[in-house]
């Protein structure tokens, strides 16, 4: 990965403190998406680190982890001629669906998957714009598992090391383009 690629990425990245509430630093990556060209290389240094790391990949998965990160996984699957599946907050997908509950810092929420969206034995690739505290990535893998997909890894743009999410996901590979203490 070249470092001048990545800087134009992070350079699209930027910092609202005390947002939302008092003493936040919030990463903001509208500037990212807005920018065609930050975008285009963002999709490239995450396809090229996917394709160097699986040879096979059969579903790219996210959706309303964060609405950000909607915006983020389809294009990269579309990228790798892959099929993307959503994974949404509870009561926002029509058919049968496997759902699980996790804690947040303010309380409870809940994700869902179609209980057809992949079959048993498909790779699938995890992706989100930010980790923070690991609780929505976390619940995102238990559907995974629930389903009986294999979670090739965890994929995020931004990766907020202070508050160690990626320690909530335990033995399950993860990936960050960017970190910030």
């Amino acid at each position: 990965m070249s470092e001048e690629r990545l800087g134009r990425v992070r350079d699209r990245v930027r910092s609202f403190p005390d947002f939302p509430v008092p003493g936040v630093l919030f990463r903001d990556i509208s500037p990212l998406l807005k920018d065609p060209a930050a975008f285009g290389t963002l999709i490239d240094l995450l396809e090229d680190h996917l394709r160097a790391s699986f040879p096979k990949i059969d579903f790219i998965a996210g959706g309303c982890l964060d609405s950000r990160g909607f915006l983020i996984g389809p294009s990269l699957a579309q990228r790798l001629g892959i099929g993307f599946v959503l994974i949404r907050k509870k009561g926002k997908l029509p058919g049968p669906t496997e759902s699980v509950s996790y804690a947040l810092e303010y309380g409870k929420a809940e994700l869902e998957i179609q209980s057809d969206a992949v079959e048993p034995g498909q790779k699938v690739v995890i992706v989100d714009d930010l980790l923070a505290t690991g609780g929505t990535m976390w619940a995102a893998c238990e559907l995974m598992k629930r389903l009986r997909a294999e979670v090739l890894e965890c994929l995020v743009i931004i990766e907020l090391k202070l508050l160690k999410g990626s320690e909530k996901l335990k033995s399950i590979p993860f990936y960050s383009l960017l970190q910030y203490d």
